[in-house]
């Protein structure tokens, strides 16, 4: 029997994917307060992540009520809706 016939065969791997740790926006709500200025390096202090420099997307789920300043490089369209209709103002940055 043929090698390529005897060898298992495991599926295609991509080696170029990004992975992106989920952060919703009730996480937020529960570690910051009004007027807050939320980055990477925040996220990173309140425990939210756990290594600097981790790729994080911001999620809406959860509700928000106060107005916060954020400065990420991902942000869902929904998540950015909640936050500027609660008076935040969201900045991406690369």
């Amino acid at each position: 029997m043929p090698l390529s016939r005897r060898l298992p065969k495991r599926g295609f791997h991509n080696p170029f994917r990004k992975e992106f740790l989920p952060v919703n926006i009730r996480d937020l709500c529960r570690k910051f307060k009004k007027g807050d200025v939320i980055d990477g390096e925040a996220l990173f202090e309140a425990g939210i992540i756990r290594k600097r420099g981790e790729r994080f997307k911001i999620l809406a789920k959860g509700e928000i009520d106060f107005p916060v300043t954020l400065k990420v490089a991902n942000i869902s369209q929904a998540a950015k809706n909640k936050i500027t209709a609660a008076g935040g103002v969201v900045e991406e940055v690369m």
